[in-house]
């Protein structure tokens, strides 16, 4: 007991495993009460024992087995899981209990096997008992056989699949087991209670008396078809269903129901095994088939024979074995052997089935032909063979066959067509044997009534009859008009005789079967949507398919026809005799209008007619004798009336008679001549023609019309024939063209397109255009041959009419109102016919001939070049046909061998030819559908894609002209998904997703595509997958979700969930089949679906919810009402009463959100109310405020009550648990249209939301948390329409949601932002913007530092872009608030940011080092710390991404960010982001409107040391207002302090109305090049380029040179800088910059006068700024940037040559000389400028007399001064020593000893080192010696030079003294004669002052001394600092020049002090400041020449700064002010009575 009590303690599950017996016995019982106990399915205690439940079936202990059975029953029977363990514990009962001698243990076992059966498992049950069936123990295989009988007999056959069943049965009957071969007899029996006589064929090989045995006991079997009696757990209704008919104890009410339900017969070809006989067949059958000796032939014939007995053949290509037997048919001059190779085609057509179909062109032709044999053996196995061929294909396709043989010479041919026919019809129905198919044969068998041959006239009529027994008489009437009562009665006779296969008991086996099965399947309602369309119904199903296809399809036909055929009756009227007519007008006329009818007074004739028209009016229809009246019209004078008073009445007559009568076409013959005589008339044609319309109203349009032409162009007369054609088009428009016989009169419009008169061509031209609204295209082939300038002008009509869409008819249709509802049908198969008419028109020719038996060996050649040679023959002869017909030869398989070719170009060629022979054959294609249609599908799987992209393009063109029926039907494309090719399986699904949804019914046989389907959903392959997905939904469209959900049981276990899962969500976005009646409704004007079109394609572009649903309403309605034709309305209103009467809303739903072409159906009226009626239920509020709503769903969420929101795909249960949650916060409608699958509801939706949001604010808030997570299901979404809107609606919402300061919580956002991150990589950059500006706003809602982690997860994301852009948003995060907003420390967060640097993808690459520069500008160096460890690689890359970054913010400006956020955010930028700019305006007002809006949204720098820029550059009011401040008294203007004073006005786009002076306009748009913004800068740009293209305007710009190139370098030093490094800038506007300065450049360098201007400071910063940007690897990255490269290097050649060369040289010395100072430049920079210098010295030879050699020299000197000779060596490279000494030997070259002359400018020459490199030089060139030793030699010449010099002095010092005098030039011309009197100390200025006045003397005087103090104080500072000054102003951003504070500030205020040096600029300011004044000019040294001063030297030039200038140096340099008072107050008197004439 110590045992017991140790067991006894464990739990139930652990018992139940125990090793001793009695604890599993115990636990057995124990779970059995357990499991009875569990009242939820789905309860977790179940999933405890899945995997114990094979043990407790296969327990060793017999005891404990039957518990542990009685425990797995009650499991299996409850547990939801149950079906998991099916197949093991299956296997475990049929190995472990069946072998049991316990009866009980048996019984439990069959239980559950049943059990099983019925929780859906059948088929892996079957399977295992099938296995069991090979066992060796026979209690198993006994025991086995019993279950599977009992399965069968209690579910039935249609959920035990029969097929693998029966192909055991004979194995069984021949076991040595007599109990087994007992049970398989038992098992027989039940079979064939299920599936009759089908079983024969299988069995018929079993023992005889075996056999014999289960004959006698199928006898004895009740006739009545078995039920099933248990049923699946899905069939509950068919079960309750059963169990109250087995209450009422009998089954008559709805026993036909359930016949059809469930006893669908088999088809015994289903349950056959396939055979293969191919690799069967005689080696060497080919050969012998050939052979001389028919006895050869005849014995691989019987081979043959013998294999195609096999009823069941495996399907192969069987295309070589066709040809062979065909030619034996046709040429074998046996007749023996032709019936034996018929019956072998029969053979194989019957085992290959529908798989025979390709090959059925082939043989029909051969089979029809042979039928001239006599022999009746001959013929009955012809007749064989063509009927089993006949139910592998369709009567379209072979119908072109046949009809050709029709009218052969031989009778016997035509006899046994017309039989073959006969028996054709009998499979058919209604709808496979259509009007368009019926109309020849009915023609080609009227002929054959009439033949000569009674065979061929008893077998027409036999035809004849059974046409119209399948498709009624009504039908068929039509096209017996012309037949007489005799041959009538003789048709209907035959047709009584008819026994139609689908009434007989199945007696038409399989193929006819299922051709009968369709309609019946298509008719009744729903109750027979699962049975399989397999064959017909037995016994009482044709009464019930009898019923209801007579109201439907069917019986479209006859009523359309109904009303054809009583106007065909109507119109047969006899021709009555002169008087009868006579005595029937007297009857109905006054007996005075008769007398006066031919009166010869044309009054009385007048007074006839008028009484006339009274009697017609006031007569009645029924009375009317109509031809008696228009005969008396017609009588003398009749149409040659000579008055046209008369004449007008006549014909208005004729036009009452035919609107009011019965009028006939006899009728109308009468009076149709004199109309169209008259219609040419000027007074009486409109009456005519009115008359006209009339007959067509009376004898439709298109008989008239056609007598009418053919009438007028028997005449001569023009303006008849013209008129007639006028009449015509506008008829067409009012008739419609239904019914058109276009062939009729195509050749008078021929006619009439030739005609001289140019009337009647137009009016020709004109019917064309209205011709081509109905036909399209298809017309203007009719003409391709006329000629060009007519082609053209037809062309330009059909041009005009493209796009329109054919009015609606409004004659013609008040007949139909009278019609039944089945008009509509038979109006669109009309219409369809009518479509096809048109194609059938064309004059096609026949090919065959030309399709040489050369031609098609060629393209078989074993050489591609002749394969080819032979393709392009074929392609030769098809193009010029034109149009050809369906027969072509030997051709088809000779391209089908070219699909597969090796070579791929002659695959595209053979597909090319195949889309020509689909646009020149048209719908006849059909036939070769299954021959060469289906082998382009397998080109599909071809590996390349151009070759796949061109049989996509051929089968799209042949599906054009085929119609899809025909490729879905049989087996073809099944069996072309099966193969496992993944390019295929893409391309088909791929193509079917997009055809499937566009056809309104479907084959069949598409049921066969599921199973590869569903193999297709788990290929290897995504794409394959996700095409299969995609199609998916469009299967079920067609075959419902019932079946597909069905054929997933044959799937295992594993993939049926997955796939199940798959199917309801394709079910919830299955599209709607295109719907009948609308589309029959819009198709009475033919091409009226154009409107229906597009308002459906509306909402899909349209983003507007409001828009998409309210507006487009309307336009369907209006545009359908009247084409619909009462029919359709009384449809679409009784619909709705259906639908809508009980709820209203659902109406609503109904009309509006119906697909558009649906729409039309629905009258006018209905909706209108229905819209009405909505507006009120949609009214109040959509956003219930549920209180505490929310913190209950977080309460439920935290208790796991409900779903956690967290998935990767949105499953149907989170879906639903929405549903339900959301049901309590908003109206149902709202709800309804929220989880609508239709996305057009969606969009509406939304559009509603929004429009509530603001008013509802606090109950949206309430439900926050389920709206985003409704829209976070958005995102899984693929329509962009819905996603766009609503990203719309979200940022609404958060801009609403940061208003009212509310903040997300954790539970909120946890369920949104994480799929809100997946769309930022979405590939679209429209929603990529949207979604990254939602995550700006989030910022304000949500704490940032808790958005991080989001956004690190979402940088895991496989998605490049998905992982750049959340990059991007931390790197704006890190900017914007800092490293503490670093989740879950900045090292950690860094360290994962710092991996994507080494990212293989260019954009994420860059996202993460910008990120990480963030960073490092919040943090400085410490960053480096943080990212851990990069590669040597990475982190180079990150150092040289921080020395580009210019952007250095602190820290500290988290803070001032925040608003900064605010700001709406472009896609393109990296950070903070500014709008997209627009297209830059053409004034500059508004460039500095732009220039204010983006100011506003640039990232901001701490205040409180900030310039604020955007004041200054802002505010034109504070501009404008400056006057004020100068409003003083003299005195306070003296104060001794004072503000820099501005002395501009504001800008103004006119600039030219205030300022006139040409100079302040410059000056002002060169201020703006310097421009901070691109656009202004580019403007301004635009404008000086404008100036200096025009040779004329360019000289405006002297003067201006130096100021316009220090605006210029500025703007490239700022783009270099800023523009450059800043992200959020588009580089296409950059490059847009770039451009216009360097065109500036080119045209300012290419004039030389202007270029020389150029000063030397200048020059100096313009080639630096132009080597940085040609060095700027950033550059190389924009687009073009090559391109740019490439311009910057022809400027800087244009600059070397176009300057003034000494500025030049002297500029790139000074420039060299800085480069190599500075450690922080490139060495290429100083190689680049080196390579200038030496540009410079090649050209030396021919700019030495040019060029200042002094100052060329002194430049030289200081450079040696700061490079002595030692220090030079000590550089890395030697070049720039080199290059020096080659520019002093190649000047020592040029002038000799004259060099040493030239050191004038140089102080201490004697200590220079380049006074002694000189003299080695001139030593080493030259023999100095002589020249030594004659000193005075060399002072004469001196002194002679200074001669020459001083002849020139008075004009030097004249233009001096003018400078001086000018009010503009006086400090320039006191400078340079300071200079001058510097270079000549003895110069004598005496007689230049002699003449002026003593204020101009002093004030000379005063000057130069000022000057000569000012250099001598710069020139100390400037001698003891060697370095030059604006080398601190470097131009490269090199983080190691710039020093940073610890706390991360920016100490370098040179870019600040760029800065403000442009806006003092631009407010016309001086630049001087205290410490930098201008240096002297004449001292040249390296300082003179930084940008800085150059700057004020320039700036000084602007407008009115002379004086400006001089009071700020007084300030500097003079204690006092009284240093010059008198002109300091001069000039400020001045400057004040201008600023105040400016005021004014």
């Amino acid at each position: 007991m110590g045992d017991d009590s140790e067991w006894m303690k464990l739990p139930i599950d652990q018992k139940c495993e125990h090793k001793i017996w009695k604890a599993r016995l115990n636990g057995y019982e124990e779970a059995l009460k357990l499991f009875q106990k569990i009242e939820d399915e789905k309860s977790p205690e179940w999933g405890k024992y899945l995997g114990l439940i094979k043990k407790f079936v296969t327990d060793s202990n017999a005891v404990a087995q039957l518990k542990g059975l009685e425990a797995a029953l009650a499991f299996i029977e409850n547990a939801h899981v149950a079906g998991k363990t099916t197949g093991e514990v299956v296997s475990g009962v049929v190995s472990k209990v069946f072998n049991q001698p316990k009866a009980r243990a048996k019984e439990l076992g069959t239980d559950i096997c049943l059990t099983y059966i019925e929780i859906e498992k059948a088929e892996i049950v079957q399977d295992e008992l099938i296995k069991g069936l090979d066992n060796k123990n026979p209690k198993i295989v006994v025991a086995c056989v019993e279950t599977l009988r009992k399965a069968l007999c209690e579910f039935g056959s249609k959920i035990i699949t029969l097929k693998p069943v029966v192909k055991v049965l004979p194995k069984l009957f021949e076991s040595r087991e007599k109990a087994v071969r007992d049970e398989a007899k038992l098992l027989a029996v039940e079979i064939y209670r299920w599936i009759r006589d089908a079983l024969r064929t299988p069995l018929q090989n079993i023992n005889s008396v075996q056999l014999k045995e289960l004959e006698e006991e199928w006898v004895k079997l009740p006739p009545a078809a078995p039920k099933q009696t248990r049923f699946l757990r899905s069939q509950q209704d068919l079960k309750a269903k059963f169990e109250q008919q087995q209450a009422a104890g009998g089954d008559e009410a709805d026993g036909d129901d359930d016949d059809e339900v469930e006893a669908a017969p088999v088809d015994p070809y289903e349950l056959l095994e396939a055979v293969e006989i191919l690799s069967k067949l005689p080696k060497d059958f080919y050969e012998k088939i050939e052979a001389k000796k028919w006895q050869e032939r005849k014995e691989v014939l019987e081979a043959v024979e013998a294999l195609t007995k096999n009823p069941k053949l495996e399907s192969g290509d069987y295309g070589d074995l066709a040809r062979a037997l065909k030619k034996v048919i046709g040429k074998d001059a046996n007749v023996m052997l032709v019936a034996m190779a018929a019956k072998c085609l029969a053979g194989l057509a019957t085992g290959l089935r529908k798989k025979f179909g390709t090959y059925a062109g082939h043989v029909v032709p051969t089979i029809l032909e042979k039928f001239k044999e006599k022999k009746p053996q001959v013929v009955q196995a012809l007749q064989e063979a063509i009927d089993a061929v006949f139910l592998t294909t369709t009567l379209q396709n072979i119908s072109e066959d046949v009809l050709a043989v029709m009218d052969n010479k031989n009778p016997s041919i035509k006899q046994q067509a017309s039989l073959f026919l006969a028996r054709s019809f009998r499979h058919c129905t209604p709808s496979t044997l259509p009007k368009s198919v019926l109309k020849p044969f009915c023609a080609a068998f009227l002929k054959q009534v009439n033949d000569s041959a009674p065979e061929v006239r008893d077998a027409a009529f036999e035809a004849l009859g059974t046409a119209m027994k399948v498709v009624g008489e009504k039908a068929v009437n039509p096209f017996l008009a012309d037949v007489d009562k005799l041959k009538l009665d003789k048709i209907k006779e035959c047709a009584d005789k008819v026994e139609l296969v689908g009434k007989k008991g199945g007696g038409g086996g399989g193929g006819g079967g299922e051709k009968k099965a369709k309609p019946a399947a298509k008719a009744p309602p729903a109750v027979e949507a699962p049975a399989k369309p397999s064959g017909p119904p037995k016994k009482a199903a044709p009464a019930k398919a009898a019923g209801p296809p007579k109201k439907g399809k069917p019986a479209s036909a006859p009523s359309a026809k109904s009303k054809k055929a009583s106007d065909t009756k109507e119109t047969v009227e006899t021709e009555l005799s002169p008087e009868v007519c006579e005595e029937k007008a007297a009857a109905v006329l006054p007996a005075s209008c008769m007398q006066l009818l031919d009166s010869g007074n044309w009054k009385e004739r007048l007074a006839s007619m008028e009484e006339f028209q009274r009697a017609v009016e006031q007569m009645d229809k029924s009375e009317m004798p109509c031809q008696a009246l228009v005969k008396m019209l017609a009588k003398k004078p009749g149409w040659k009336e000579t008055n046209f008073q008369v004449m007008q009445m006549k014909l208005h007559i004729v036009g009452l008679i035919a609107q009011k009568g019965s009028f006939s076409k006899t009728s109308a013959l009468v009076v149709l001549d004199g109309l169209v005589d008259k219609i040419g008339d000027v007074k009486c044609g409109s009456n005519a023609k009115e008359a006209l319309t009339a007959i067509g109203e009376a004898c439709s349009l298109p008989w008239t019309a056609e007598q009418v032409v053919s009438m007028a162009f028997t005449q001569k007369n023009p303006k008849n024939q013209a008129e007639t054609l006028n009449w015509l088009a506008n008829a067409m428009k009012e008739f419609g063209f239904a019914g058109i016989n276009v062939k009729a009169f195509i050749n008078n419009v021929k006619t009439a397109l030739g005609a001289t008169n140019p009337a009647v061509r137009t009016s020709a031209i004109t019917l064309l255009g209205v011709m081509y609204l109905y036909m399209g295209a298809p017309l203007r082939m009719f003409f391709e041959d006329e000629k060009p300038a007519l082609l053209s002008q037809i062309d330009a009509e059909f041009e005009k009419m493209q796009g329109q869409s054919p009015p609606a008819p409004i004659r013609g249709t008040k007949k139909a109102g009278a019609e039944e509802e089945g008009d509509a049908a038979a109006e669109e198969e009309e219409v369809d016919g009518g479509a096809g008419d048109i194609m059938d028109l064309l004059p096609r020719t026949d090919i065959s001939d030309k399709i040489t038996s050369d031609m098609v060996s060629k393209i078989s050649d074993k050489n591609w070049k002749i394969r080819k040679e032979g393709l392009d023959e074929v392609a030769a002869v098809i193009s010029e046909a034109k149009f050809i017909q369906a027969n072509i030869g030997e051709l088809p398989m000779a391209l089908k061998g070219r699909l597969n070719d090796s070579n791929k170009l002659l695959v595209q060629q053979a597909l090319n030819i195949l889309q020509q022979i689909a646009t020149a054959m048209g719908p006849s294609l059909k036939q070769h559908v299954k021959n060469l249609g289906i082998p382009v599908i397998t080109v599909l799987g071809d590996s390349k894609s151009n070759v796949r992209a061109a049989a996509l393009s051929t089968l799209n063109a042949w599906v054009e002209q085929t119609g899809m029926k025909e490729w879905l039907e049989g087996e073809d494309l099944s069996e072309e998904l099966k193969k496992e090719n993944p390019f295929l399986r893409q391309e088909i699904l791929g193509w079917l997703a997009e055809k499937l949804p566009t056809l309104r019914t479907v084959p069949a046989d598409l049921m066969l595509c599921v199973p590869h389907l569903y193999a297709c959903l788990e290929d290897r392959s995504g794409d394959v997958r996700k095409k299969a997905q995609d199609a998916l939904p469009t299967f079920m469209m067609h075959l419902g979700y019932e079946k597909m959900s069905k054929a997933t049981s044959k799937l295992k276990p594993a993939s049926k969930d997955q796939v199940v899962g798959m199917l309801e969500k394709a079910r919830a976005v299955m599209p709607a089949k295109p719907e009948a009646p609308a589309k029959a409704a819009a198709s009475k004007p033919p091409a009226s679906s154009t409107p229906a079109a597009k308002p459906a394609s509306a909402p899909a572009r349209n983003q507007s919810p409001i828009e998409d649903f309210s507006e487009p309403e309307p336009k369907p309605d209006t545009k359908k009402a009247k084409p619909a034709g009462p029919a359709a309305k009384k449809r679409g209103s009784m619909e709705l009463k259906v639908k809508g009467e009980k709820d209203n809303a659902k109406q609503n739903r109904l009309s509006r959100g119906m697909p558009s072409s649906e729409q039309g159906v629905v009258g006018k009226k209905p909706p209108v109310k229905a819209g009405a009626k909505d507006e009120e239920d949609k009214s109040g509020p959509i956003f219930i405020l549920v209180p505490n709503g929310k913190e209950q769903r977080i309460k439920e969420e935290k208790a796991l009550k409900i779903l956690k929101w967290n998935f990767i795909t949105p499953r149907d249960e989170y879906v639903e648990q929405l549903k339900t949650q959301m049901s309590t916060c908003l109206p149902k409608w709202l709800q309804d249209e929220l989880f609508h699958f239709d996305f057009q509801r969606h969009v509406k939706a939304i559009g509603a939301m929004i429009e509530h949001m603001e008013a509802e604010c606090e109950a949206v808030i309430g439900c926050l948390d389920l709206i985003l997570k409704w829209f976070t299901l958005r995102f899984f979404d693929t329509n962009t329409s819905v996603l766009m809107k609503a990203l719309e609606f979200l940022k609404l919402l958060f801009t609403m949601l940061s208003r009212k300061n509310y903040q997300l919580n954790d539970y909120e956002a946890s369920s949104f932002i994480p799929y809100l991150i997946l769309k930022v990589g979405e590939s679209k950059d429209v929603v990529r913007k949207d979604v990254r500006a939602i995550l700006t706003m989030l910022c304000k809602v949500y704490a940032a530092s808790k958005v991080f982690p989001f956004l690190m997860e979402g940088t895991k994301s496989k998605n490049s872009k998905q992982r750049c852009e959340c990059l991007e948003e931390l790197g704006c995060l890190i900017e914007n608030f800092g490293m503490n907003v670093c989740q879950p420390t900045p090292a950690k967060a860094l360290k994962e940011i710092a991996v994507h640097i080494g990212d293989r993808d260019t954009t994420v690459r860059n996202a993460a080092l910008n990120t990480v520069v963030a960073a490092y500008n919040a943090c400085g160096d410490q960053v480096f710390k943080l990212i851990g460890n990069l590669s040597e690689k990475e982190m180079s890359m990150l150092e040289e991404r921080i020395k580009r970054s210019a952007k250095k913010t602190p820290a500290a400006s988290a803070k001032p960010e925040r608003p900064q956020r605010e700001q709406p955010t472009n896609p393109n930028s990296t950070f903070l982001r500014k709008p997209a700019q627009e297209e830059v305006p053409n004034k500059l007002s508004q460039a500095r409107a732009q220039n204010a809006h983006l100011e506003q949204s640039a990232p901001s720098i701490p205040k409180e040391f900030q310039l604020d820029l955007e004041v200054f550059e802002n505010n034109h009011t504070c501009a404008s207002d400056i006057p004020d401040l100068v409003q003083h008294k003299l005195d306070e203007v003296l104060e001794p302090v004072m503000i820099p004073e501005r002395k501009m006005r504001s800008v103004s786009p006119h600039f030219d109305d205030i300022h006139n002076s040409s100079a302040s306009t410059i000056n002002f748009v060169i201020s703006q090049v310097a421009s901070g913004d691109i656009n202004t800068s580019i403007q301004a740009l635009a404008q000086i380029d404008e100036v200096l293209r025009q040779a004329d305007k360019a000289e405006a710009m002297s003067g201006h040179i130096d100021q316009f190139l220090i605006a210029t370098f500025m703007q490239l030093r700022l783009i270099y800088n800023t523009h450059m490094a800043d992200d959020r800038l588009d580089k296409k506007d950059i490059f847009k910059l770039y451009s216009c300065i360097i065109g500036n450049m080119l045209s300012l360098f290419s004039m030389e006068s202007l270029a020389r201007e150029a000063s030397m400071g200048v020059l100096k910063d313009l080639m630096h700024g132009l080597i940085t940007l040609m060095l700027d690897t950033r550059v190389e990255d924009i687009e073009d940037g090559q391109q740019l490269i490439r311009s910057v290097n022809l400027l800087v050649v244009r600059v070397l040559e176009k300057s003034d060369q000494t500025n030049i040289l002297s500029a790139l010395l000074v420039l060299l000389q800085d480069s190599l100072i500075s450690t922080a430049g490139s060495p290429m920079f100083s190689e680049l400028v080196m390579k200038c210098l030496w540009r410079m010295i090649r050209f030396l030879p021919q700019t030495i007399n040019s060029i200042n050699l002094d100052r060329i020299l002194l430049d030289v000197h200081n450079f040696m001064k700061v490079f002595p000779k030692e220090k030079l060596k000590q550089l890395k490279s030697d070049v720039p020593h080199r290059t020096l000494k080659t520019l002093l030997h190649t000047l020592c070259r040029l002038t000799g000893a004259k060099i040493l002359d030239h050191m004038s400018m140089i102080e201490n020459r004697n200590e220079s080192e380049l006074e002694a490199h000189l003299r080695r030089v001139v030593k080493h060139s030259a023999n100095l010696s002589g020249l030594k030793s004659d000193k005075s030699t060399e002072k004469g010449a001196l002194r002679s030079d200074d001669k020459v010099i001083k002849a020139k002095v008075s004009d030097i010092l004249s233009e001096i003294f003018k400078k001086i005098g000018s009010k503009e030039n006086t400090k320039e011309g006191l400078t340079e004669l300071y200079e001058y009197k510097q270079k000549y100390s003895d110069a004598d200025l005496e007689p230049f002052l002699r003449n002026t006045s003593q204020f101009f003397q002093s004030y000379v005087e005063r000057g130069l001394r000022m000057i000569e103090s000012e250099r001598e104080g710069k020139g100390r500072i400037q001698t003891s600092t060697v370095i030059p000054q604006h080398s601190t102003d470097s131009y490269l951003p090199s983080s190691s020049t710039v020093p940073i504070s610890s706390n991360g500030e920016d100490l370098n205020a040179a870019a600040y002090y760029e800065r403000l040096k442009i806006l003092r600029q631009r407010r016309g300011l001086e630049n001087s400041t205290p410490e930098e004044d201008r240096p002297p000019l004449s001292s040249l040294r390296p300082s003179v020449a930084s940008s800085t001063d150059m700057l004020h030297s320039k700036l000084s030039q602007l407008k009115e700064s002379r004086e400006h200038f001089q009071q700020e140096q007084s300030h500097t340099h003079s204690p006092t002010r009284s240093s010059s008072p008198a002109s300091n107050l001069d000039d400020l008197k001045k400057r004040l009575e201008r600023i105040k004439s400016n005021r004014q």
